[in-house]
């Protein structure tokens, strides 16, 4: 079920992503879940200068068309568009390759180097994996990875 799940927003990601950027925005991620009852496919997408609500109505208008011609889901489904957020989950190989430079909070499945967490600075993404603090991590070792926000910081500037 997973799988055909990740066929499901592999092919809705193909089919609308120039549509996305017609909006001038990037396409980050598309995601097709269940959530309690409600099958949702979720669009998030980004700009250099941020995406409000308003950005993601109009991005919603634009793909929902495509998406009933492209008819992708067999079944009823709620179609979300949002923004990553400040606190963006990386999952695919671009979104490490963007938090190069930033503070990354990362999960791994087992404990490397006695810890099954790290935050630290994100200095290096290749195809096999990322160097964050100068600790090499393959990918297949990452449970989870997100930007770091420090709302604490925020609140002192």
């Amino acid at each position: 079920m997973a799988n055909s799940h990740k066929n499901i927003a592999e092919t809705v990601a193909d089919g609308i992503r120039a549509c996305v950027e017609e909006q001038g925005c990037i396409l980050w991620d598309v995601e097709y879940l269940k959530e309690g009852a409600r099958q949702i496919l979720r669009v998030t997408i980004d700009r250099e200068d941020g995406v409000d609500i308003d950005r993601c109505e109009a991005v919603h208008r634009a793909i929902d068309p495509l998406l009933d011609e492209l008819d992708p889901i067999p079944v009823a489904y709620y179609l979300e568009v949002s923004s990553p957020g400040l606190e963006r989950e990386l999952r695919l190989p671009f979104h490490y390759a963007y938090a190069v430079g930033k503070r990354v909070d990362l999960k791994f499945y087992t404990a490397l180097d006695g810890a099954k967490q790290l935050t630290g600075v994100l200095s290096d993404c290749s195809e096999e994996g990322v160097v964050v603090d100068g600790k090499r991590i393959p990918f297949d070792k990452i449970a989870k990875a997100n930007i770091h926000f420090d709302f604490q910081d925020e609140e002192r500037n």
